[in-house]
This record gives structure tokens, C-alpha cells and sequence, in this order.
């Protein structure tokens, strides 16, 4: 675009916000004439107003309304992730209703791992980095165990094949091990470790206690990761995981750590912050819209997600998140519990300036929406 141009959509910047005028100025053809660009400059000044929304819109009731009621029809079954039986994803309603509620704990933690560029072509390397993140425990590796209560030992047998594609041998094991197996002398063979116990015949249950103790033991990857599984996606290979472990695999120097996501909001939000976890709520929900085939404008998604986020920490939509911040005690007890909102506000003395819908409803008067905003005032002789 010619300089004189440019200086003209600039001109407009009090009408238009600057990524509409950065993206006219990148798009608009060189070759217009003074008039072809006013005119097209008036028109676009008139999409952008016809396109904003009145004041005194009800934004929040509309955004509710846009997304209750296609989530209403929305088929509640829960799709398997990629065509892949072992990555059961919710999603549908169930998943909607975890997002909006931010429940702490979900029910299919998964993430996304992109790799960066040297590492996602070949399948060999990709494998190489799931088998090294994927949580694996003490007890995956056992075949045998065997306790000889008399001489008070406990025998644990590997699979040799395992140990093999693990790349791990029962020295290295040993090592994890010495601080879970205090009170025990260990030896080891090829495929064997056997655990002595050093205190008195008596206390049979100690070996017991050693052998439950011994399974839950994290021998290598990261915590949380219980599943891993590499597809291809166009001309890459993504990692997907069952269980979460956002901090120590964006700290890997194989990720791509501006791709890798996972569908925990919490955790995004420990992690990365609260602008991170708002985006995720967005995208989370979208997905699951988009996925139905459901038309929902993304704008009523955001709106939602603000609210959630607006206060600086992840905030569900329900009576102990959101709705307990609202100043209306009328608006708060119209939601879930009346009789706990009432009675605690007659005992703080609450006022409620009834600046909302709800509590306007609740008391016959016209609503502060559209046409209720404005007052009329006439001057009598």
C-alpha cells in the first residue's frame, strides 16, 4: 500500500481498533484510487459499527441462551479419541459441564506433546521419547514375588524383557530402591533381587509390608503419565497421554513447548497462568462444540470464559465460584440455597441496590436492560 494511502486508513484510527486497520492496510489492493478507498473505508467503518453491540444489550443472558440451548440437543455420547480405543476422551456434554463447573479433578486427564521439528519425523525417535516419559512403576516390571516367611525374605522375579525394553537392569533398580527398602539388605542376580530383613523373626508382616510398598514405586518417566501413544498428524508425529504432567514435559528439551497442550485447566493455570487458562477453557469448549457440529458464535464462549477468569484465579460456574461473588443478595439466593444467602445477609445487614435482572424480576420492576436504561425527565410548567 502507498504511503499517502496508508496515512489515510490511519486517519480512521479513532473509528476502527488497529488490528482491523494493520490487516486493511496488508489486504487492500495498491492500485485504488483516492474515492475507491474512501468509499471502501466508509463501508468498513459501517460493517464495524453495524457489528458492535447496542448498549444496553443483555450480552449475558444472550451468551447463555446460545449455549444452553444446542448444548440441550447435543448427543451425549462420548466419541473415542482418533479412532483409538485405548484414548477414551470425554467429551459431549459431560465434558462441558466439567469445564464450566472447574472441577479439580476430571475424568480423562490427557495431553497433546508436539515435538519440535528434528525430533517428529521418524517413528523410532518418537517412540523412544514416549517409552522415556511414560510413568513405569516397580510392580509393571515383576512377574514373581515370593516370601519365605521362615528365613524372612522376599524374592522378586523380572521380566527380562521388560527390563530390556526399558534399557534397565536389577543393579539400577537397586539403587532407586535404597531408600524405600530401609531395614532390608538386598542382593541381586540377572533377573532376581532378594530383600533379607535385618530386625527380629517376629515381625512377619514387615516383608508383607515391603512387597505392597514396592509396587507402587516410580522406577522411570514422569509422574501422572500412565499411557502414551504416538499418532500422526499430517506430516508429524504427537505424542497423546493418558494422566498429566504439564510442568516437567514443557521443561524437556524435545517438546515444542509452544504447541504441547494438556485439557486440564487447573493445571494450565499452576503452570502457564491465568490468560493461559482462560484460552484453554475457550478452546476446550469450542472443541467439544465443534466436534457436535453445533453452531455456537465463539464470542458467547469467551464471555463465559472471562468471567471464570476475572477474578485472577479459575472460578466454576457454580454457587461456591461465580455465583457466590455477586453483589445481590437476591441474585445469590435465587441460584441454590435461598434460606443460607437470606439469612446470612439479614445477619450482616446486607443492602442490595437491585442493579440487575434477576432481583428486579423477583420484585415487579422493569428490568436495567435496552430500553429499561434510559429514564425520561419532563420538565412541567
Amino acid at each position: 500500500m502507498r504511503k499517502e494511502h496508508e496515512e489515510f486508513v490511519d486517519s480512521y484510527a479513532e473509528k476502527l481498533p488497529p488490528t482491523v486497520l494493520t490487516e486493511i492496510k496488508e489486504t487492500a489492493p495498491s492500485n485504488l484510487t483516492k474515492e475507491q478507498l474512501t468509499k471502501m473505508m466508509d463501508e468498513i467503518v459501517a460493517a464495524y459499527d453495524y457489528a458492535r453491540v447496542h448498549p444496553g444489550e443483555c450480552v449475558g443472558l444472550v451468551s447463555a441462551e446460545s449455549i444452553g440451548e444446542p448444548g440441550t440437543q447435543m448427543t451425549l455420547n462420548t466419541f473415542h479419541f482418533a479412532g483409538v480405543s485405548e484414548m477414551n476422551v470425554t467429551t459431549g456434554l459431560p465434558r462441558i459441564i466439567e469445564v464450566f463447573d472447574a472441577r479439580k479433578d476430571i475424568s480423562t486427564p490427557t495431553m497433546e506433546i508436539y515435538l519440535k521439528p528434528s525430533h517428529c519425523k521418524d517413528i523410532e525417535s518418537v517412540r523412544k521419547f514416549a517409552a522415556k516419559i511414560k510413568e513405569t512403576t516397580f510392580g509393571e516390571l515383576v512377574v514373581e514375588y515370593s516370601i519365605d516367611i521362615f528365613n524372612q525374605t522376599l524374592k522378586v522375579k523380572f521380566s527380562k524383557g521388560l527390563l530390556e525394553d526399558h534399557g534397565l537392569t536389577t543393579k539400577d533398580i537397586i539403587k532407586m530402591l535404597k531408600l524405600k527398602a530401609k531395614g532390608f539388605n538386598m542382593d541381586q542376580t540377572e533377573e532376581e533381587i532378594i530383600f533379607v530383613h535385618k530386625g527380629k523373626p517376629e515381625e512377619v508382616k514387615e516383608v508383607y509390608a515391603l512387597k505392597e510398598k514396592l509396587g507402587a514405586v516410580k522406577i522411570k518417566g514422569l509422574k501422572g503419565i500412565k499411557q502414551v501413544l504416538p499418532v500422526k498428524r499430517e506430516e508429524e508425529f504427537v505424542v497423546l497421554t493418558s494422566g498429566t504432567n504439564l510442568k516437567d514435559i514443557l521443561g524437556m528439551e524435545e517438546v515444542d513447548s509452544q504447541r504441547t497442550t494438556c485439557n486440564d485447566i487447573y493445571e494450565i493455570y499452576e503452570v502457564l497462568g491465568i490468560e493461559a487458562a482462560r484460552q484453554a477453557i475457550i478452546n476446550e469448549v469450542y472443541k467439544v462444540v465443534e466436534a457436535q457440529g453445533l453452531n455456537v458464535n465463539i464470542r458467547h464462549v469467551m464471555l463465559v470464559s472471562d468471567i471464570m477468569c476475572a477474578s485472577g484465579t479459575v472460578k466454576g460456574v457454580t454457587r461456591y465460584g461465580v455465583v457466590s461473588e455477586k453483589a445481590s443478595v437476591l441474585a445469590r439466593a435465587s441460584f441454590e440455597t435461598p434460606i443460607k444467602h437470606l439469612i446470612n445477609a439479614a445477619l450482616e445487614g446486607e443492602v442490595d441496590y437491585l442493579t440487575s435482572v434477576v432481583e428486579n424480576v423477583m420484585i415487579n420492576q422493569p428490568v436495567p436492560i435496552g430500553t429499561g436504561l434510559p429514564s425520561l425527565v419532563t420538565k412541567m410548567k
